[in-house]
C-alpha cells in the first residue's frame, strides 16, 4: 500500500480529491479514507513520461493519523537523482555498441563485395551501364515506395524546400554512379575502386580551391601516398583503359560534390538516413532515365538483352536483380550507418571497404596483377587511410 501511494504527486492526489470528493472529504466521524481506491485513481492520473520522487507522509496509513492528508513534497527526477551504472554495466554498454557498429560495417561490406561481383558478370554479358546504372536506382525507388506503402518504415515528411536542396545532390549522385559504373564496364572491379581510393584527394583540392578552406600540414602530406599510389596502378594495370580510367576520375569529384552539396542542403533537416537514400534515389532515377534512353536506346538494350540470355541462360536474369537490389542494399546501410557512427570511423570504415573490393574481385574474377601494381594499390589505401587519421 505503502509503495504504490509513493508513485504518485500532488497534483495527482489533488486531481483524485476533485474526482472523488467522498474519499477526499473525511467525515467527521473519524473513518478513515479508502486508501486503496485513492491508489487507485492516482496511478491511473500519472504519467510515466518522467518519474517522480516522494517524501512520502508517514501518517497516510497510520491509525493515528489526524486527517486526510498531510504535507507531502515531491520534486522531478533529474541527472543527479538516476541511479549510476556500475563497471560492469558500462562496459556491457560499450560492447554493445562497438557490436552494433561491427555489424554495420560486416553488412555494409560483405553487401558491397556481392553487389560489385554481380555488377561486373552483368556488365560482362551486357554492356550498357546506362541502362545497369537505372535499373539499379529504379530496384532501390521500388523497395522504398513499398516500405512506405506497407509502413514498414515511415515515409519521410518533406515540403517544396526539401526536394530543391537536393536537386544538386541527386545529379551529382546520377553522374557518379553512372560514371563508376562506365569505369566497371571497361577496366577490373579492382583497378576501379584503386582509382577511387583517390577521393580524398578530391576533397581537398575542391575544398581548398572553391570553398577557401584550409587544412593543415599532415592533410596534404597524406595526399601524397594516395595520388603516388594511383598512378603507380595506373601505369602498371595490364588491361589499361582511358575510358575506365576517366569513368573512375569523374565517379571521384561527383561524389566530392555530392557530399558538399549534401552538407549545405541538409542542414537544419530531419530526416533520417533511410530516408534521405530513398529520397535521392528516387529523384536521380527520374534525372537519369531520359539521359539513359538517349544514350544508349530500348533496341540497343533489346538486341543486347537477347544476346545475353542466349549467352548466359535464365541465371543472367537473376544477375541482374541481385546487382540492382544489392546496390541499394549497401548504399542504403552506409546512409544508415553514418547515424551511428562519426565521420571519421565512416571513413575508416569506407578504406576497409575498398580493401575486400579489391581483394575479392582479383581472387574470383582472377584478375592478372603484377606486384608493383599491387604495392601501388597498398599505398593508395595506406594514403587513405592517414587521410582520414589527419582529419581527426
Amino acid at each position: 500500500m505503502l509503495c504504490s501511494a509513493m508513485a504518485s504527486s500532488f497534483p495527482a492526489i489533488a486531481a483524485a480529491a476533485h474526482l472523488r470528493p467522498s474519499v477526499a472529504r473525511m467525515p467527521r466521524s473519524g473513518v478513515r479514507p479508502r486508501v486503496p481506491l485513492l491508489c487507485e485513481v492516482v496511478r491511473s492520473s500519472l504519467s510515466a513520461r518522467k518519474p517522480l520522487y516522494l517524501i512520502p507522509n508517514r501518517g497516510l496509513c497510520s491509525s493515528k493519523t489526524r486527517g486526510p492528508f498531510s504535507e507531502t513534497r515531491a520534486h522531478e527526477a533529474s541527472r543527479n537523482d538516476a541511479v549510476p551504472l556500475s563497471g560492469e554495466e558500462e562496459s556491457r554498454s560499450a560492447a554493445a555498441q562497438k557490436l552494433k557498429i561491427g555489424f554495420y560495417f560486416a553488412t555494409w561490406w560483405a553487401l558491397n563485395v556481392v553487389f560489385n561481383i554481380y555488377n561486373k558478370k552483368v556488365l560482362n554479358a551486357f554492356p550498357y551501364p546506362w541502362l545497369t546504372s537505372t535499373l539499379s536506382l529504379a530496384a532501390g525507388s521500388l523497395i522504398m515506395l513499398a516500405f512506405w506503402a506497407a509502413r514498414v518504415t515511415e515515409p519521410p515528411k518533406t515540403d517544396l524546400g526539401f526536394w530543391k536542396s537536393l536537386i544538386p545532390v541527386a545529379v551529382a549522385h546520377t553522374i557518379g554512379h553512372v560514371a563508376a559504373t562506365v569505369s566497371m564496364s571497361k577496366v577490373a572491379v579492382s583497378f576501379t575502386h584503386i582509382i577511387k581510393s583517390g577521393e580524398p584527394a578530391f576533397t581537398v583540392l575542391v575544398s581548398r580551391f572553391l570553398l577557401g578552406e584550409a587544412f593543415p600540414l599532415s592533410v596534404y602530406l597524406s595526399l601524397l601516398p594516395i595520388i603516388g599510389g594511383c598512378a603507380l596502378s595506373a601505369l602498371t594495370e595490364l588491361n589499361f583503359n582511358i575510358t575506365g580510367f576517366m569513368g573512375a576520375m569523374i565517379s571521384n569529384l561527383a561524389f566530392v560534390f555530392r557530399n558538399i552539396f549534401s552538407k549545405r542542403g541538409m542542414t537544419g533537416k530531419s530526416v533520417s538516413g533511410m530516408n534521405y537514400y530513398a529520397c535521392l534515389s528516387l529523384l536521380s532515377l527520374v534525372i537519369l532515365t531520359p539521359f539513359a534512353i538517349a544514350v544508349e536506346g530500348p533496341k540497343v538494350w533489346a538486341a543486347g538483352w537477347q544476346k545475353a540470355i542466349t549467352e548466359i541462360g535464365p541465371h543472367f536474369v537473376w544477375w541482374v536483380v541481385a546487382q540492382s537490389v544489392f546496390y541499394h542494399l549497401y548504399n542504403q546501410v552506409s546512409y544508415m550507418s553514418l547515424d551511428e557512427i562519426s565521420p571519421l570511423t565512416f571513413s575508416v570504415g569506407n578504406t576497409m571497404k575498398r580493401i575486400s573490393v579489391i581483394v575479392s574481385s582479383i581472387i574470383i574474377f582472377r584478375t592478372p596483377i603484377q606486384p608493383v601494381n599491387a604495392l601501388g594499390a597498398a599505398v593508395a589505401i595506406l594514403g587513405t587511410f592517414l587521410y582520414s587519421q589527419a582529419k581527426l
